[in-house]
């Protein structure tokens, strides 16, 4: 048998140490995303489950086994909306009130809303928006549009699939003030 050059040798040692340190840490990583089948006594549909686990065990991702499709998170859509300011939620009072309120489900640690205001002709007031009664983005003068993307308040992670609720404020220096929620989704950071 031929002899090999002994750094040959010891190269192919050192190779074979790193390969087994690679394979060590890919295998003591904690898994991103896992596939779990249905309890036996709750599901009798023979298809496989598709769950996708954040590190805290939420489930953030599952197909719908019963039509297919998305199952979780669900998306929620906005309706649609009156275009006439004169039947969007509003107020004359020179402190700020709350004029439309929603609940939702935390899903996502940020969130973008939308709202166009307005003024009564001659009116001047101000719009805010409230998460958990806490200020969401900044306060703007009626007429302009509120469009803020920032993250929610509180702890994501012992708030996850938590209802959260959203309160559009509005303050009316004079005349009427007007709030139309345009646009709301969940967003990453």
């Amino acid at each position: 048998m031929p002899q090999l050059p002994e750094d040959i040798i010891d190269r192919l040692n050192q190779m074979e140490r790193r390969i087994k340190a690679l394979s060590t840490a890919v295998n003591t990583r904690p898994a991103v995303n896992e596939f779990r089948p249905p309890p036996s006594d709750s599901v009798t549909i023979t298809r496989p489950l598709f769950r996708i686990f954040d590190g805290y065990n939420h489930e953030i991702f599952a197909d719908d086994i019963m039509t297919g499709g998305l199952a979780r998170p669900w998306l929620q859509l906005m309706p649609p909306l009156a275009t006439d300011p004169a039947k969007w939620p509003s107020t004359t009072a020179p402190a700020f009130t709350t004029v439309a309120r929603c609940m939702n489900p935390i899903w996502q640690p940020k969130m973008r809303l939308s709202v166009y205001t307005a003024a009564s002709s001659g009116g001047t007031g101000q719009v805010r928006v409230l998460v958990d009664g806490a200020p969401f983005g900044p306060t703007v003068t009626a007429g302009t549009t509120y469009d803020y993307l920032g993250l929610l308040p509180g702890d994501m992670k012992t708030r996850f699939g938590q209802t959260m609720t959203i309160e559009i404020q509005a303050l009316a220096s004079a005349g009427t003030v007007y709030a139309q929620p345009a646009l709301i989704h969940g967003a990453q950071t």
